[in-house]
């Protein structure tokens, strides 16, 4: 199952015993998924759902709150909505339901956005409100550089009254719309482990949480292998640069290259991935690396002196191309 599937899988199990929560959960789920239609010049009350047990769950609540006996009807995808769904429908008794949670305000005009007071009221009826959200039109998408918890709004009015409840439940919620469909977007690891908890997907929530951590654990890896991969071809870069200046310095100077400074120049030609301080313990007697360093130095510079002198290539001739840096 997807993210999306488990998450909701979970929270169609979810039962708030508060009757006020209910009615938010049942009017949020009604307003996200469908909400009112004009059937044979009545009012309808249709909520269009993903699944069949989400399905029967509405009408089950909708019968247990309202008295109302709704229409079950499986509809097979098609254009953009893909896989079937399952329509929950009240045609008798449409427009009373719709005053009744608010979907239609006491001069029979659609309310866009929540009933207000639905959006004032608790904490558990807030929570309520986001959890018939998304059953109606949720998504979770990997943790990641865009992981995002989404919830598609049938008007500009219930994405602002739907992030009003989840600033108040402390979710860093924002609207926006894209290609002209508004949206309440929900972004950054911790905000949406808090978004699943505050909506009662307890377990998928730890999921989350637990799946951001190794990925942020292997993002980290995968840092530091890069990192000392660069360091590793920066060092490798530097050792060939130094080892071919070497050898140009003493095939210029021949014999004229005093004594200490060949064996310095022999020695970074015989150790040629060593450090400055390994190649001091391998001269006899022992160097330090300032030394070495030192001796290397000023080959180098002799020898590019006398090249300059003869008017021939000097040592940074002899460096390979992709081998300067």
């Amino acid at each position: 199952m997807s993210l999306t599937a488990d998450v909701k899988a979970e929270l169609t199990a979810v039962r708030d015993p508060s009757p006020t929560a209910r009615v938010a959960e049942l009017t949020s789920l009604l307003r996200f998924s469908g909400g009112l239609h004009s059937i044979a010049n009545r009012v309808a009350v249709e909520a269009e759902l993903d699944s069949d047990l989400l399905a029967r769950r509405v009408a089950r609540d909708l019968m247990e709150l309202y008295g109302v006996r709704p229409e079950l009807v499986h509809v097979q995808g098609s254009g953009a909505r893909n896989g079937s769904h399952y329509a929950v429908r009240v045609i008798d008794g449409g427009e009373t339901l719709a005053r009744q949670t608010g979907l239609l305000d006491q001069r029979r005009r659609p309310v866009r956005g929540l009933p207000n007071k639905l959006t004032t009221g608790s904490r558990s009826d807030l929570a309520a409100i986001w959890r018939g959200a998304f059953l109606a039109a949720g998504t979770l998408s990997e943790p990641g550089r865009s992981a995002a918890l989404e919830i598609t709004c049938p008007a500009p009015e219930a994405a602002m009254a739907l992030v009003g409840a989840a600033h108040r439940l402390g979710i860093p919620a924002k609207a926006r719309e894209v290609r002209g469909v508004p949206r309440v977007v929900v972004r950054e690891g911790e905000a949406i482990r808090v978004a699943l908890a505050q909506m009662g997907a307890e377990r998928a929530a730890a999921d989350w949480d637990q799946m951001r951590q190794r990925r942020e654990v292997r993002a980290g890896v995968n840092r530091l292998v890069n990192f000392d991969d660069a360091n590793l071809r920066r060092s490798a870069q530097a050792a060939v640069a130094a080892c071919a200046r070497v050898e140009r310095a003493l095939e210029i100077l021949g014999d004229e290259v005093p004594e200490h400074l060949r064996e310095a120049g022999e020695l970074r030609l015989a150790h040629r991935d060593a450090s400055l301080d390994e190649l001091g313990h391998h001269a006899d007697p022992p160097l330090t690396k300032d030394a070495v360093a030192g001796r290397i130095r000023r080959l180098l510079a002799m020898a590019d002196k006398k090249a300059e002198q003869d008017g021939i290539p000097d040592t940074e001739a002899a460096v390979p191309v992709g081998a300067e840096d």
